[in-house]
């Protein structure tokens, strides 16, 4: 049998993490070990069960989720097997790109389906990117600031055939999207994939997108042809 996914719970309602608990726990393959009802609770939990993937609530007393995400993985997180995923319910924008700069892995919306909820927790582990085209558009946006003055180059660590990758994956596209678009195969997409995170020293495709945005590879809508 496969091990199942290790889940810890932070949410400082307990009605949110019992429901999440008995969504998750319906799931062969996922295993709730832990809850916190704080960011510092969860630090400690996280610190002392090691789970593959953290729900994690924003707005909890004394420590919060941001911080408690900071905490957890470290000033440098690219090789930190853990993945955060942060609930939001959209009250504060301004909190969820600097998830993404804490080192969250994704979103999820806590009107979501449970379906969703699983979904999210499976995505992550795998390393896949959590942005919904919602919360792509509202976050990027809002928060990736204004094109450089000169037009964003490829990364010198990169392939020609990377930075395409690299470009589509900032546009939100699945693997199978990237492979039809390019004429590869998706074992080849994600081979690319897969020395694009590690040359850049990148957590997962989540952190491509905000890396392209933030390098002024793509920008906030645009859906011409790659920069550079």
């Amino acid at each position: 049998m496969t091990t199942p996914l290790r889940v810890v719970l932070a949410d400082d309602h307990d009605l949110v993490r019992a429901g999440f608990r008995v969504i998750l726990g319906t799931e062969d393959d996922i295993e709730v070990v832990g809850e916190a009802r704080d960011g510092a609770e969860a630090v400690a939990v996280v610190g002392r069960l090691r789970p593959d993937v953290v729900l994690m609530d924003v707005q909890m007393p004394g420590v919060d989720g941001l911080e408690a995400t900071r905490r957890i993985l470290g000033p440098d997180g690219s090789g930190n097997p853990i993945k955060v995923v942060i609930l939001t319910t959209f009250d504060r924008e301004d909190y969820l790109f600097e998830a993404l700069r804490a080192g969250a892995s994704g979103f999820l919306l806590k009107n979501a389906s449970p379906e969703d909820l699983v979904d999210s927790v499976r995505v992550v582990a795998r390393g896949d990117a959590l942005l919904s085209p919602e919360v792509t558009r509202r976050v990027i946006a809002r928060f990736a600031g204004p094109a450089p003055a000169a037009p964003a180059r490829r990364p010198p660590e990169l392939t020609d055939r990377e930075f395409e990758v690299l470009v589509h994956l900032a546009r939100g596209s699945s693997n199978a999207e990237i492979a039809a678009a390019l004429y590869l195969g998706e074992t080849t997409v994600k081979t690319h994939v897969s020395r694009i995170l590690a040359k850049l020293g990148l957590r997962d495709r989540t952190h491509a997108v905000v890396f392209a945005y933030e390098h002024g590879i793509v920008e906030p809508g645009q859906g011409g042809p790659p920069r550079g």
